[in-house]
């Protein structure tokens, strides 16, 4: 994935409108914790029934356990328990600047055994796709009945040169001059902290939102859908810009993952090729690489718009 923050949750872009409505309230369940083994704090959300099948998302980057709000109503349709940790240092996590995307599982397995669950799927999403190939990785096998990646990430070894050089020079900031792009980050959620205080800014926002997600009319549903993105936008920020400099490193160099060394039978991705946040190309390499892996092309979608396909990855990742 690349480095730089992106404004729209794939997953949220799919919700319908009364979804979106329906979701602006919090609940318990969306800020709920845990402490794990070393003393860390892991915060996790839950949307659906918990008598139904568990799938743990990844979120993507930088993001948070709130990338799923509003999900409830997909959740209830496919009898599924969604599942969203927050990842090192975003949202309620405790962030340890030493952790590397190989040290993921062991927090998975633990919020597993915290809510009971000896078998679950799990589903990568965006920049959450090279956590979920490490669970693949590490996790017992008889503990995962689906791991899959929608829109994931692709690995920068397949070749930086298929990025967008903006995306390049994020990664480069991030590497070369992390304080430099953290205050990078931190500018821009100023400036979106002043555009939402200016009634003319609420304004312009709602008007892109409108657009972007083909709402009728700017009144009450796009400010629901203002105050959802609003929400999750900060809630990856809650402990400041340093995670997400951290995480970017992490996603930008090697995952300390050998593809081929990753037996999970199997491993499905569901990508579109006019994706250009995590271009086809590096997919491609990913897959061809995994010992066991079944790569779904989606002609014409882009990264924001495979949401249209979410039924039928839902239905492909979860046991009927």
């Amino acid at each position: 994935m690349n480095a730089t923050p992106r404004l729209f949750p794939p997953l949220l872009r799919g919700l319908r409108r009364n979804t979106i409505r329906h979701a602006s309230s919090a609940s318990e369940r969306e800020s709920q914790t845990m402490r794990l083994p070393d003393g860390r704090i892991l915060g996790f959300a839950e949307h659906g029934r918990s008598s139904d099948y568990p799938l743990l998302f990844m979120h993507g980057y930088p993001s948070s356990r709130l990338e799923t709000l509003g999900i409830d109503e997909v959740a209830l349709r496919h009898n599924i328990r969604i599942i969203t940790p927050d990842r090192n240092g975003f949202g309620l996590s405790t962030f340890d600047p030493k952790r590397k995307i190989l040290d993921w599982p062991a927090d998975v397995q633990a919020l597993a055994q915290h809510l009971g669950l000896t078998r679950f799927a799990v589903l990568g999403g965006s920049g959450g796709s090279p956590f979920a190939l490490a669970c693949a990785n590490r996790l017992p096998p008889e503990m995962l009945s689906a791991v899959g990646i929608m829109g994931g990430a692709g690995p920068w070894e397949a070749g930086a040169h298929h990025m967008s050089l903006p995306y390049r020079l994020s990664a480069f900031a991030a590497h070369h001059w992390p304080s430099s792009y953290g205050g990078v980050l931190g500018l821009l959620l100023w400036m979106l902290r002043r555009a939402l205080s200016s009634p003319s800014g609420t304004q312009q926002i709602d008007k892109a939102l409108v657009k972007h997600f083909g709402i009728q009319g700017s009144g009450s549903s796009a400010a629901n859908l203002r105050a959802i993105l609003t929400r999750q936008i900060f809630e990856a920020f809650r402990q400041g810009t340093g995670p997400a400099v951290h995480e970017a490193r992490l996603l930008t160099s090697s995952w300390g993952i050998k593809f081929e060394d990753v037996r999970y039978n199997k491993i499905r991705i569901w990508h579109g090729t006019k994706d250009a946040n995590a271009p086809i190309e590096m997919i491609r390499y990913m897959a061809e690489r995994l010992p066991h892996c079944e790569l779904t092309e989606f002609s014409e979608n882009t990264h924001f718009t495979l949401h249209h396909s979410l039924d039928q990855i839902l239905s492909e990742m979860v046991p009927k």
